[in-house]
């Protein structure tokens, strides 16, 4: 009877795709799965790597998820890396804050574009991959002003919430082929935006928090990590709430 042997070449872990993942929740995700062994890949709009991240092997893709044409290029290029996407953590998000009565169109359709479409034509061209495996995981970050409102943020606040119908529907969808797909929503988190904040009013923001404290980008990795693994094989459609009993899972 022969011995198997195995290529010590042979690539390990699976490919995972973060957007955004150059800074704040993306990097502490893309952290987090590349300490795991998987062969992780982000995208930003300048194909920035922080160091931390380059330690641990991750590919930097420059990508502006508004674009089509430029979100098949950054799949392409890390398929030819790494091979078809079997995680996809979709990201990446911006804000433009101001009240409903001042909002321009472009003011939200902007936001739209690229916290939800954008979302949409990442899992859209990651499903192609998926499919023909089988498998697959895509997690979408939202936030609790999705589910909670926020005054002056109707156009983030819209953009998140229509995460969780694009989570279900890709349930419904291509539940039955392996792939899952799951939100992440998450509260307050400690970052440099937050820390540049006014005492005053990240007092009142902490005043608000039944934990009574800011959540740290890590708790968040911790949860997509668990979503992104085996054990959540049979969880999909999910919203899960990582705010600190902020937004009560509403």
């Amino acid at each position: 009877m022969s011995e198997q042997t195995t290529d010590p070449q042979a690539p390990t872990g699976r490919s995972v795709l973060v957007t955004g993942g150059n800074r704040g929740i993306g990097r502490a995700i893309a952290r987090a799965l590349a300490a795991d062994g998987d062969r992780v890949a982000i995208t930003n709009r300048s194909g920035e790597l922080p160091p931390e991240l380059a330690e641990l092997g991750v590919l930097a893709v420059q990508c502006d998820i508004t674009d089509t044409a430029a979100v098949d290029a950054a799949f392409s290029e890390v398929e030819a890396a790494h091979g078809p996407v079997e995680v996809l953590v979709a990201n990446a998000g911006i804000t433009k804050d101001t009240l409903l009565m001042r909002m321009t169109d472009d003011e939200f359709t902007a936001v739209l574009d690229t916290n939800l479409t954008g979302a949409f034509r990442c899992a859209r061209r990651a499903s192609k991959g998926m499919i023909r495996l089988r498998r697959g995981r895509i997690v979408l970050i939202s936030s609790v002003v999705g589910l909670y409102g926020s005054p002056g943020q109707a156009n983030y606040a819209a953009s998140k919430a229509g995460l969780v119908g694009l989570a279900r529907s890709i349930t419904r969808e291509l539940g039955g082929r392996g792939i899952t797909a799951n939100v992440v929503a998450p509260g307050f988190v400690q970052t440099d935006m937050t820390a540049a904040l006014p005492e005053a009013q990240q007092q009142a923001y902490l005043a608000a928090i039944p934990a009574g404290r800011f959540g740290a980008a890590d708790e968040i990795a911790d949860v997509v990590r668990f979503l992104a693994g085996d054990g959540a094989g049979y969880i999909s459609g999910a919203v899960v709430p990582v705010d600190g009993g902020l937004g009560m899972g509403h």
